[in-house]
């Protein structure tokens, strides 16, 4: 008999973060291993709850929420957002201007396909968080990805930026604090992405979801607040400033030039409808959420959580001999560099895999975010200091022990 096949409008779609290596860790844990999962960045598994006003305010208004709501998302939700973007210095931003979606994830996806034409291009940065490049791969568009300077913090190189332009790129983005290095760009660095838009005509996708998770006294500036004759959309959600991940609670903000969008944003408009709409529970907690105590700055000071576990495993990997780390301003990882002198790596996908079933503990190659080397690693530092420690200590020994 005759097998079935996937589309071959996934051949080139890649999402390693869940890939190969995660389904090694699964048949792992299904043998009884404990395995330490440092991959994604998942607040719920280390302890780090959503706010209980939050979760109150979803339990009590919960009745509201067993029919559809307006495709956009619920009023109350989207008016909240709408005063953040006033909060933020984004101007001229009505309601109708922001869509809610299924988290941030389903907010890119439905932008890309309703943006882009087969061969369009997308400037995207290298690293990146790798569900853009596979975005723009299933809506039939061409990642072109720009370099990120590990040398100058991991800002984008803008001659770089300039050079990739072509008369197929629709759009630029920008993910800003930076998943996976952490960086946060300056206002100087947004302006000169904003300008090559405006002499190229593009379109800026600012995805900002960790802009509350900064650390050192690190401002973050909305890219959209430093313009307003450029189209931009801007995504953002509950998943890590509220540790709500599990809601799948997102928004996606549309301002700047949008007059000269009005054919595009019909073409959202028309994919929101035919999802119905947004889980309307989770939209319960957005007002809740923005309004309320930004439980998330004790979090970021110093003596809090996430501040002093970026300090115990920047440390910790920087005292590796042959490693290097960038010291992140903001998001929740670290991505080190193995010095190929100390570690000649041919395959970093085998790396993990070997320090998975030698270690049990559970990272993701850097090659999964789409830069050329192999000699990159992603750490979350979401786990407890010592459960932090330990894995840093584990790793070192690893590495000091490993061929390849």
């Amino acid at each position: 008999m005759q097998n079935y096949f996937k589309s071959a409008k996934l051949d080139n779609v890649c999402y390693e973060i869940r890939g190969v290596v995660l389904r090694e860790a699964r048949r792992l844990e299904e043998e009884g291993h404990r395995v330490l999962k440092l991959n994604i960045g998942n607040p719920a598994a280390f302890e780090l709850d959503v706010p209980e006003e939050i979760q109150q305010d979803v339990i009590y208004n919960m009745h509201q929420a067993q029919g559809y709501v307006e495709s956009k998302g619920l009023f109350s939700a989207r008016k909240a957002v709408m005063h953040y973007c006033q909060q933020r210095g984004i101007d001229k931003v009505d309601i109708d201007d922001i869509f809610l979606g299924n988290g941030v994830s389903e907010l890119i996806v439905m932008s890309m396909q309703a943006m882009l034409n087969t061969g369009d291009e997308v400037l995207i940065p290298a690293p990146d968080y790798p569900l853009w490049t596979a975005a723009v791969t299933l809506s039939s568009g061409k990642p072109v990805h720009y370099r990120c300077d590990e040398a100058q913090n991991w800002f984008p190189d803008i001659d770089d930026i300039r050079k990739k332009i072509t008369r197929r790129t629709r759009a630029i983005v920008l993910i800003n604090p930076n998943n996976p290095t952490g960086a946060v760009y300056s206002r100087e660095l947004l302006e000169q992405v904003i300008e090559l838009a405006r002499q190229h005509n593009l379109i800026v996708l600012s995805d900002e979801i960790y802009d509350k998770i900064l650390y050192d006294g690190t401002e973050h500036v909305s890219t959209a607040a430093l313009a307003d004759d450029v189209l931009f959309f801007t995504y953002n959600g509950l998943s890590k400033n509220y540790r709500a991940a599990g809601y799948r609670s997102g928004w996606m903000i549309i301002s700047g030039a949008k007059h000269r969008a009005t054919d595009l944003i019909e073409g959202i408009e028309m994919l929101s409808n035919m999802r119905l709409c947004a889980n309307v529970p989770a939209q319960l907690a957005i007002q809740t959420a923005l309004g309320g105590y930004q439980s998330i700055n004790d979090l970021v000071a110093p003596g809090g959580r996430l501040y002093e576990q970026r300090e115990t495993a920047w440390r910790m990997l920087n005292d590796i001999p042959g490693v290097s780390c960038v010291k992140p301003q903001g998001a929740l990882y670290l991505f080190p560099k193995l010095d190929p002198k100390h570690f000649p790596i041919v395959n970093d996908e085998k790396l993990v895999l070997d320090l998975l079933l030698q270690e049990r503990i559970l990272l993701v190659q850097g090659s999964a975010f789409n830069i050329d080397d192999k000699q990159h690693l992603r750490v979350v530092f979401l786990p407890r200091e010592d459960t932090l420690g330990d894995a840093m200590g584990r790793l070192g020994r690893f590495l000091g022990n490993y061929q390849q």
